[in-house]
């Protein structure tokens, strides 16, 4: 099973301006059988447009970083490698959802993922 999990930061109002913003990890549970591949999901909330922001993808258990890039808020690039992973792994940014997609998934490939984002001013 998969475990990724919020990056939690404060709520919107709980936060200045300039550095509003709130990440959901969706879903909270994905089961998926070995040899497919796992989409894994995080939404991004910001306070303004056109701010600039970077995003990683991690896994618990020391395995570190698997896929980090920058995105812009405004303007969606094309399908992203993430080249710290196996080859395949991409990163699609279609905002405010950024999602994570592992093919062909091995049971070793099993844990938690976590969305981290950065807002950089």
């Amino acid at each position: 099973s998969w475990g990724p999990r919020g990056s939690g930061v404060p709520s919107l109002r709980d936060v200045p301006a300039a550095g509003a913003l709130r990440v959901i990890q969706e879903p909270v549970e994905l089961q998926v059988a070995a040899g497919d591949t796992a989409t894994l999901g995080c939404r991004v909330e910001v306070a303004e447009s056109g701010v600039q922001l970077r995003m990683e993808w991690l896994r618990d258990g020391g395995l570190g970083v698997l896929c980090a890039t920058r995105l812009a808020f405004v303007t969606p690039p094309p399908l992203s490698p993430c080249p710290r992973r196996a080859p395949g792994t991409q990163l699609a940014w279609n905002p405010p959802r950024a999602t994570l997609s592992l093919p062909q998934v091995r049971e070793n490939d099993s844990g938690r993922y976590i969305c981290q984002v950065i807002l950089e001013i």
